[in-house]
């Protein structure tokens, strides 16, 4: 695999003409700005995997269309942009999603979470309140949806899925619940590693190629390591 990241944005000339042609008339500089950096970060990314020059264009639902024989992610966030390619007989799907560093707004956790992951949240909070666990677990979803999507082109709800944290090994275990009705080609486990950093947190899934990306249905109710 290869990534690319970026703490700054690069110019909108950066874009491929195809790109500012899919960029349209957004006239939100922001918007425009973090288009094109991480597209900027893909083609880096696409050139350490030896893979020229190409356009990323927004395809279904805005997921990247990557290259023949590459699969990808792509992530922006306040002041943070990244990309991470793959050749496919390596590396069936990759999910990455950066997010700032804050507590959810409001009332958002009870719609992205189980009634077990909020018991697990309470947990972790109390033994490690340097880490927005909340984020973190919306963080980790993104990732997980990131890699599943390329590989169904079908919706997966916050509450499909069940995420468990390694707080001490920054790693993570997203298990497909019961009763969802999403059966293969996808795996139905996804092991991923996060970061924090003081204003960003980081979430990534790698989904390896071949008959072993895909696992029988777990037991979702396993506890978080502590």
């Amino acid at each position: 695999m290869a990534c690319a990241e970026s703490f700054a944005d690069v110019p909108e000339s950066t874009l491929l003409p195809e790109e500012l042609e899919a960029l349209g008339t957004a006239r939100h500089e922001g918007r425009r700005r973090e288009f094109a950096t991480v597209r900027h970060c893909a083609r880096r990314a696409l050139a350490d995997i030896g893979v020229a020059p190409v356009p990323v264009l927004p395809g279904e639902r805005g997921a990247p269309v990557w290259p023949h024989g590459v699969v990808g992610s792509m992530t922006h966030s306040a002041g943070y942009r990244a990309a991470a390619v793959a050749l496919d007989d390596h590396v069936r799907a990759v999910g990455i999603d950066a997010e700032p560093h804050a507590a959810l707004p409001g009332r958002t956790l009870g719609a992205l979470t189980r009634p077990e992951e909020r018991e697990w949240l309470a947990a972790l909070a109390a033994d490690f309140p340097e880490v927005h666990w909340d984020r973190l677990l919306f963080c980790a979803k993104e990732a997980v949806y990131k890699a599943w999507f390329p590989m169904t082109r079908r919706r997966l709800g916050f509450r499909d899925a069940a995420v468990t944290f390694d707080p001490a090994g920054g790693t993570f275990r997203a298990a497909l619940v019961e009763g969802t009705g999403h059966e293969p080609p996808a795996p139905l486990v996804y092991e991923g590693r996060w970061a924090a950093a003081p204003h960003l947190l980081l979430a990534a899934v790698v989904v390896p190629a071949g008959p072993a990306a895909v696992r029988n249905r777990p037991d979702c109710a396993t506890p978080p390591t502590s």
